[in-house]
């Protein structure tokens, strides 16, 4: 692979990489899971352990969000206000993918949080790299180690307080309702008649009836059956703080 320029990582960033750096040399086409709660970071924090890792791997990250059921499923099942929960996760499509990266290839379909549906055009062909880092929702509690062809190696779980993760997620509810005034197909275009008063009302009851009760009943049980826990603060600094590989 050829030199990549230098980058400068924060402490906790180099920690995490260099652990799964480690790992991908005793698993060969390691499949690591990154979860945690809606808006802790997930999605950036598999990109900056990507780029750190890019320099002496082949590495690859993608979203589970691409596994949920499309909206017209959703409503036609009556999960429309449970987008995130478990059963509205295509687990067997997910494991299918899975299994077909260790064999070689795999589809894995794309999500736009701008129409907040799956869209085709988005779908990622991966052939195997030495680490995958599949981030998002919709895992279901591993088995014991070695696990099957149709569950990811390794599960990292990254943690925060219920307080910053509600702040972020406002942060980003504000932001794309900011953006999408410039954009009427955004699913946010749905929310620009109300005040930003308003919308945070609405965001924040919305963050207490459907992803709090999420996080609490089936996201952070994870942490119990987490190899690496990575705690984040509220300045976004990350540590780890349990590793469960021997």
């Amino acid at each position: 692979m050829p030199d990549s320029p230098t980058v400068p990582h924060a402490p906790g960033i180099t920690a995490l990489g260099a652990r799964l750096s480690e790992l991908s040399r005793q698993h060969e086409g390691a499949v690591v899971a990154l979860t945690g709660s809606v808006a802790s970071g997930k999605t950036t924090l598999a990109n900056k352990v990507a780029s750190f890792l890019a320099n002496a791997h082949a590495v690859e990250t993608v979203s589970t969000d691409g596994f949920l059921f499309p909206n017209d499923v959703l409503e036609a099942r009556g999960l429309t206000l449970r987008k995130g929960f478990p059963e509205t996760y295509n687990v067997a499509a997910l494991g299918d993918a899975i299994e077909a990266l260790s064999n070689g290839a795999a589809d894995f379909p794309g999500y736009s949080h701008v129409t907040y549906d799956i869209d085709p055009a988005l779908t990622q062909t991966i052939t195997q790299p030495d680490i995958l880092i599949l981030e998002g929702l919709g895992f279901q509690p591993l088995s014991a180690p070695p696990r099957s062809a149709r569950e990811p190696d390794y599960l990292v779980y990254l943690d925060a307080s219920e307080e910053n993760l509600l702040d972020w997620y406002l942060e980003r509810f504000q932001r794309l309702w900011h953006a999408a005034k410039d954009d009427p197909t955004s699913f946010y275009a749905n929310f620009l008649h109300m005040s930003e008063t308003e919308l945070v009302e609405f965001a924040t009851s919305v963050w207490d009836r459907i992803n709090l009760p999420n996080l609490r009943d089936h996201i952070a049980p994870l942490k119990e059956t987490a190899d690496i826990i990575v705690l984040k603060d509220a300045d976004h600094a990350i540590r780890i703080t349990h590793d469960r590989i021997g």
